[in-house]
């Protein structure tokens, strides 16, 4: 029983923070005529007005993203075309990103770094996991069959340090940047700054959401092991 509570609790804590990001985006995103712009049209006027011209601000299917090798704001249609405050904030959270890159902050530039590594890492140890069998039925030691499922699940949780490095930049470009310029500069009424805040803070849970996706990537790993 007691096993089951468990599960039902892990579970919970990898689906309550994707719903909640879900819910909170869904729910401001409706349609307002009383908006002047676009999130796209807000996006391109905050870079130019920092000077960041040679950015460019595209649609993108992929999910809203600042590419620092493209020098681009890329935004879902939704966003890009929409005039909510989910639309208003997603943008001006992304170009949060634009002026980390353009300041030099050092900890984007690690995250954009682990993020690359991360990638390569992790597929190296799937690729590690899944030829632990062939490995145990060739060498029959235990011991180096458990060092390689030890270094397997080691560069998967890779992920893990990448979505932790991920967080503080996310919110830096949430509340240090996105949120002042929202509410200090009139770029929505001072009544939807509330539920701006709220979309900006379901921006910053998407990755602890992910980490935790991780976390249980890792423990299926490692009950198909045992």
């Amino acid at each position: 029983m007691i096993f089951v509570v468990l599960g039902l609790l892990l579970v919970l804590l990898i689906v309550a923070p994707q719903w909640w990001v879900r819910y909170t985006l869904r729910r401001h995103g409706d349609e307002r005529a009383d908006f002047p712009g676009t999130g796209g049209e807000l996006a391109r006027h905050l870079l130019d007005r920092a000077g960041l011209n040679d950015v460019t601000v595209e649609v993108t299917p992929e999910g809203d993203h600042y590419d620092g090798a493209a020098r681009a704001v890329r935004l879902t249609p939704g966003v890009h075309d929409g005039r909510s405050v989910t639309a208003v904030a997603v943008a001006v959270h992304e170009v949060g990103h634009a002026l980390q890159h353009a300041e030099d902050m050092p900890i984007f530039h690690w995250r954009t770094r682990l993020a690359r590594v991360g990638l390569v890492v992790e597929k190296v140890g799937s690729v590690v996991l899944l030829l632990t069998p062939v490995l145990g039925l060739v060498t029959r030691a235990p011991v180096v069959i458990f060092l390689e499922i030890g270094i397997g699940l080691a560069l998967l949780g890779s992920r893990v340090v990448v979505h932790l490095v991920t967080l503080p930049v996310e919110l830096d470009a949430s509340f240090r940047r996105a949120l002042p310029m929202i509410r200090d500069e009139g770029y929505l009424p001072a009544a939807d700054v509330p539920a701006a805040a709220s979309v900006l803070k379901a921006a910053a849970w998407t990755y602890v959401a992910g980490a935790m996706i991780s976390l249980i990537d890792i423990t299926r790993w490692i009950r198909v092991l045992r």
